[in-house]
């Protein structure tokens, strides 16, 4: 295929999913992703240029989710959030460890990324669904994000301490991060608010933002890290001057066009294109096995905690938190990158997280999308 009809199709993706979503009332992430596996199966191969602005688009959407996070309601709904959230990640970690190393017969490696790659819950996948449904506002959408930063936490830390090898580029990382997320939290409101800045037409506000979460990603791979983490703690931070300014509140609305418009989009259709049907056709046993497992191991996890704590939205919480994507796809890619799983291994764990980003989320938004944007306790 030559590469200058790639960012033309790719536009006519973008596009079309946004068409299809709108026709159909459904999330545009998961139409994207779909779209995305049919193109790549037909195909259609991702340019470096896009798997780069893909990253970026990850990035900024979970910055944007910390930017919604009431923090107050964070320390209030702390106990449940932390509840929900880790046992949505330890269910499914120990769950899928267990049956793919002493059932399924995998290596004791492989079984831990298969592991860790099944036991996330896509914070950016939740942001989206709850934007496009109105529920960022209400606390139980709140509490969802949290819940999701919490599990995705418990998998970063996962992959970190049991594989990942710290060096001085990963201390550096670490430093160049809370020096500048102290920074942003110190001079930030000053800087937005002030009238040389704010409301220009060149948008300098936003191209800040930018220009620190590229500051993440590029510290971020020389530590051989991720940026999710600061990136996520820098918006959690920053969520308080959105909420208290209308001009702060217009930048993230603002925030939000740019980026929903064109580059968020390629994150899910990057990471549709990830999934050979070939190769999990191949082994399409191991496939359902698994994301029968990642979805059981999930409820499991978060239902009962949920019936318990939020009972007239347990089951849109449980499926929320079932799904999977950015961190799950890092950490699969880690393992094939590596050498602990192989190519096959990849397809059906990466086809598994793009399934468990599509499935739960069409049955939640289907029949169980609470009826009125309230807070459901």
């Amino acid at each position: 295929m030559k590469p200058d009809i790639i960012p033309l199709i790719a536009g006519a993706i973008v596009l079309a999913a946004s068409l299809i979503s709108l026709r159909t009332g459904l999330s545009v992430a998961i139409i994207e992703i779909v779209l995305g596996a049919i193109a790549g199966n037909l195909g259609f191969k991702p340019e470096e240029w896009m798997t780069y602005l893909a990253g970026f688009g990850g990035i900024i959407l979970t910055y944007l989710a910390g930017a919604e996070v009431d923090t107050r309601i964070l320390k209030q709904k702390f106990k449940i959030s932390m509840l929900i959230g880790g046992f949505s990640f330890l269910m499914p970690f120990i769950m899928v460890f267990v049956i793919s190393y002493f059932l399924i017969g995998w290596e004791f490696n492989a079984s831990l990324i298969a592991g860790i790659a099944l036991s996330t819950t896509s914070l950016a996948v939740v942001y989206s669904v709850l934007v496009e449904t109105g529920l960022t506002n209400t606390k139980l959408g709140k509490i969802i994000m949290a819940s999701t930063f919490i599990t995705d936490m418990g998998t970063a830390l996962a992959l970190s301490v049991i594989f990942i090898k710290p060096t001085l580029y990963t201390l550096l990382f670490f430093g160049i991060s809370i020096l500048v997320i102290f920074v942003i939290d110190r001079f930030s409101l000053l800087l937005l608010r002030s009238p040389k800045i704010s409301n220009k037409v060149i948008e300098p506000e936003i191209k800040i933002i930018f220009l620190v979460l590229l500051l993440f990603i590029y510290f971020a791979h020389l530590g051989e890290s991720h940026a999710v983490l600061p990136a996520f703690i820098l918006g959690l931070i920053m969520s308080k001057h959105f909420k208290e300014h209308r001009k702060t509140k217009l930048l993230r609305n603002k925030l939000r066009t740019v980026s929903y418009s064109l580059i968020t989009p390629f994150f899910f259709i990057v990471g549709g294109l990830k999934v050979s049907a070939p190769l999990i056709w191949s082994a399409i046993g191991l496939f359902v096995l698994l994301f029968f497992l990642k979805m059981v191991a999930k409820f499991v996890g978060v239902f009962f905690l949920a019936q318990k704590y939020i009972p007239q939205g347990k089951m849109y919480t449980t499926l929320l938190m079932s799904t999977g994507l950015t961190f799950g796809t890092i950490s699969a890619l880690f393992g094939l990158n590596a050498g602990y799983i192989s190519e096959v291994q990849y397809s059906v764990l990466v086809g598994v997280i793009v399934a468990s980003a599509i499935v739960p989320t069409f049955v939640a938004q289907k029949w169980y999308k609470p009826k009125h944007n309230e807070d459901i306790f």
